[in-house]
């Protein structure tokens, strides 16, 4: 991309799109979009595993993928699993579907694999976290040779939900046996909602900051941007339109542009009221993204 005679770097930019029909569907989606990368549930996330995927579909996934370039594929494990849950069956059951998940993925060709922590409800904070690191131990030592990466997610923190802050996250990580199957995705409208001001320059490079004393800016792999109409710090998770929330365009072109943060994968999780929602959001980024780099430039 050229403008004024100076280079625009590639926006890594997608959003999560629909499986509807057969997974392979979503990548044609995604290019409709004119996305380079895109985000998926492999199933529903609503409910236990009840099917694994055909050989048919995981083949034609894959070749969907490569011509249309994009590149990386990330896959949200599903919301009924729980890491972190005080419930021993329950626990059982998150680490036995979260194994064949990862194995799935893998088959699939996909590089990330992004999950919550989970809630800690029944139990403490600290219990939550150990069981996290265990699953997670317990998973890895379950999927040798596996090559997609497993990244944490933060949380805007409600309730007892567990990786609004990156204490939370180095603690778990310093308790894994294999920490170079794992990483972090950054989610902004989280990230707000558990207190980062991230409106403005000054309150990014604070995060990023933190974020690289904390875990190591390295770990960081890709980022869930979004906007939110929820108050700083309020601990309530609810997207919103990019650039039209309390995040605002000034926050945001500053994540996007940013330059420990540019050259990752961008993911979109903004409301889908209507039909261009989705192309309103992503050529928003994008000029945020553009008039941001040309500026320093």
């Amino acid at each position: 991309m050229e403008a004024e005679g100076r280079r625009v770097t590639l926006l890594k930019l997608g959003v999560h799109v629909s499986i509807a029909g057969h997974i392979y569907n979503a990548v044609d989606r995604a290019k409709d979009l004119e996305c380079n990368t895109m985000q998926i549930f492999s199933r529903n996330p609503r409910q236990r595993r009840k099917t694994e995927l055909s050989l048919e579909d995981i083949v034609l996934f894959k070749q969907k993928v490569s011509a249309a370039k994009i590149n990386p594929v990330i896959i949200h494990i599903p919301y009924v699993l729980n890491l972190a849950s005080a419930s021993k069956s329950f626990y059982k059951v998150t680490v036995r579907e979260f194994i064949s998940d990862l194995i799935e993925a893998d088959k699939l060709g996909v590089r990330y694999l992004v999950t919550h922590m989970g809630s800690f409800k029944g139990g403490t904070e600290i219990g939550g976290l150990k069981r996290v690191t265990n699953a997670l131990n317990k998973i890895i030592k379950e999927t040798v040779g596996v090559k997609t990466i497993v990244l944490l997610e933060n949380t805007a923190g409600s309730g007892s939900w567990l990786g609004y802050n990156f204490a939370q996250i180095k603690f778990v990580f310093e308790g894994l046996n294999s920490p170079q199957r794992t990483g972090v995705c950054l989610d902004t409208a989280h990230a707000w909602a558990a207190g980062y001001k991230i409106d403005y320059r000054k309150g990014v490079d604070s995060l990023v900051e933190e974020i690289d004393r904390e875990i190591g800016v390295e770990r960081l792999m890709a980022v869930h941007l979004n906007d939110t109409l929820e108050d700083f710090n309020s601990r309530r998770d609810r997207h919103f339109a990019i650039g039209e929330g309390k995040i605002g365009r000034r926050g945001l072109k500053a994540i996007l542009c940013h330059p420990k943060l540019k050259n990752l994968p961008f993911i979109l999780e903004t409301p889908k009221l209507d039909e261009n929602d989705d192309l309103k959001n992503l050529k928003t980024a994008r000029k945020l993204y553009k008039d941001g780099i040309l500026k320093k430039n």
